[in-house]
């Protein structure tokens, strides 16, 4: 019988451990439900889309249809990708926009979160709204992936 009793005690203890890593996005995507930790989810849910918490969208600004894209960053859809992973920031010398593996470091991830020592305004410019906790998270697990071109 007590065989039998840790069995069971493993069995659903295992299940927990299961359903805790089965973490539902769309739960801390807030206004953006469908946001994933993909450059193309990212590229499409955060650069090219007001959220309908009235965040605009990154390329209001940052953009190079009819106007110099702002601090240098085109997040245009075909161009944005290689606008910001392993590239120099325009503003802020010795800082990289998305350093692949390290969110911490990335600053793209910096201005997004408003953090101490960057240049300028937290982004977006005009905000609040801002990007959300579980949004900057998601794309914070994008970087910390590697920042793959997906």
């Amino acid at each position: 019988m007590t065989i039998r009793l840790l069995r069971v005690v493993a069995l659903v203890s295992a299940c927990a451990a299961w359903s805790a890593c089965d973490e539902k996005l769309s739960t801390i995507a807030g206004p953006t439900p469908n946001l994933e930790p993909t450059f193309a989810s990212i590229q499409h849910d955060i650069f090219e889309s007001t959220d309908s918490a009235g965040r605009a969208a990154c390329t209001n600004c940052h953009t190079n249809v009819g106007r110099n894209p702002s601090g240098g960053l085109n997040l245009v859809h075909d161009l944005a990708y290689d606008q910001i992973v392993n590239v120099a920031s325009a503003r802020k010398p010795g800082a990289t926009r998305i350093i692949p593996g390290d969110p911490d470091n990335s600053y793209l991830v910096q201005k997004l979160e408003g953090k101490a020592g960057i240049v300028g305004n937290r982004m977006p410019n005009g905000g609040p709204p801002y990007l959300t906790d579980g949004q900057i998270m998601i794309l914070r697990r994008w970087v910390a992936i590697g920042a793959p071109r997906n």
